[in-house]
């Protein structure tokens, strides 16, 4: 059974006691997930760039940027809802201005007791169901199960593109390696990767992911199924014309950088999105940044279908934690469930 999933708190006080009580409240409720805490508005709004975060709960009092100011960024500008504890409430006007969705009593953490905090778990629950905020990602599970298929599907794929960066080429391996051997779709992938690394990795995954042989791509090549083709340094991959039979042909582009990328992750996603619309079968994994983002977009908006990297198996969870503030990922599964959950949509 899938249970539902919980909001992911983030945590802000510069005391780490009343971070730690904080913690120990909220990580035992069946509602909250507490991703972080950390110790002033400034971490809390470098942490929120870069994860994926569902509800804030800040002290007002802190050092470098304090709970309201963080909230004009975080609530203001992020859109992620802000609850403020206090200790003088002569600060309520400007938290609700900033877009706090609760200010709530700072809690005589002296006297903690077990249950002495339910009613700030309670209160923090009902605001976020009060202004219609439910959890943004799709979660993964212990079981690794797919929330967002319900019922089953049939697809009928015809291309699997993966996106990576920082992490990247350890990450595809597991995916890769996980296929098995005589996997039935081409695999276009991209990596951002230094001039004159391109065909050194290529060499590599040939020798730990025999399974999948890999080439740099060349333009006009056909892929074969079962074969990856990996876009080289500073070119863009994309996709020229679809043959008869399903396969790409493949266009190698010196087009501008996306974002001061090329290859870009985006370019792959938006060209496969275009000539594939709903066989178009997707991930994103690993990686610094936003690349992809908009790319898993428009293969979901086509009909496609898409794979992100959870943030527990990620070194870097910037790509995929992106994809999932667009609402542009199908499912959310660590790294060691990608593989398995490919060739379930694929083989059906």
């Amino acid at each position: 059974m899938i249970s539902a999933p919980k909001y992911r708190l983030l945590i802000v006080d510069d005391s780490a006691i009343s971070r730690g009580i904080l913690e120990k409240v909220f990580s035992g409720s069946e509602f909250f997930d507490v991703v972080a805490s950390v110790s002033n508005g400034r971490k809390a709004v470098d942490f929120c760039k870069e994860n994926v975060v569902d509800v804030v709960v800040s002290d007002y009092d802190m050092p470098e940027l304090n709970g309201v100011e963080a909230t004009k960024i975080l609530s203001g500008e992020m859109g992620i809802p802000v609850a403020i504890y206090y200790e003088d409430c002569s600060c309520r006007t400007a938290a609700i201005e900033a877009g706090a969705i609760l200010f709530e009593k700072k809690p005589q953490f002296a006297s903690y007791s077990s249950n002495s905090f339910s009613f700030f778990v309670t209160d923090l629950k009902n605001a976020l169901e009060k202004n219609d905020i439910h959890p943004k990602h799709a979660s993964s599970n212990p079981d690794g199960e797919d929330s967002s298929l319900g019922e089953k599907h049939r697809f009928d794929f015809k291309v699997l593109c993966i996106g990576a960066s920082t992490g990247g080429p350890k990450a595809v391996e597991d995916v890769l390696t996980g296929l098995g051997r005589n996997f039935p779709l081409p695999i276009l992938y991209v990596q951002h990767i230094d001039v004159g690394a391109d065909k050194k990795m290529v060499d590599w995954f040939n020798s730990v992911c025999p399974n999948t042989p890999m080439h740099l791509a060349t333009d006009g090549d056909i892929p074969k199924p079962g074969h990856v083709y990996m876009a080289p340094a500073e070119k863009h991959l994309l996709i020229d014309f679809v043959k008869s039979d399903g396969r790409p042909m493949l266009k190698i582009s010196d087009e501008p950088p996306e974002r001061f990328l090329r290859p870009a992750v985006n370019k792959t996603f938006r060209s496969a999105a275009h000539h594939y619309r709903e066989q178009c079968l997707a991930v994103l994994l690993t990686g610094m940044g936003r690349d992809g983002a908009e790319g898993c977009k428009e293969i979901v908006d086509n009909g496609g279908y898409t794979i992100v990297e959870d943030r527990t198996t990620c070194a870097v969870f910037g790509m995929p934690a992106a994809a999932i503030e667009l609402d542009a990922a199908k499912s959310v599964l660590p790294r060691n469930k990608i593989p398995e959950h490919i060739l379930m949509l694929v083989n059906g």
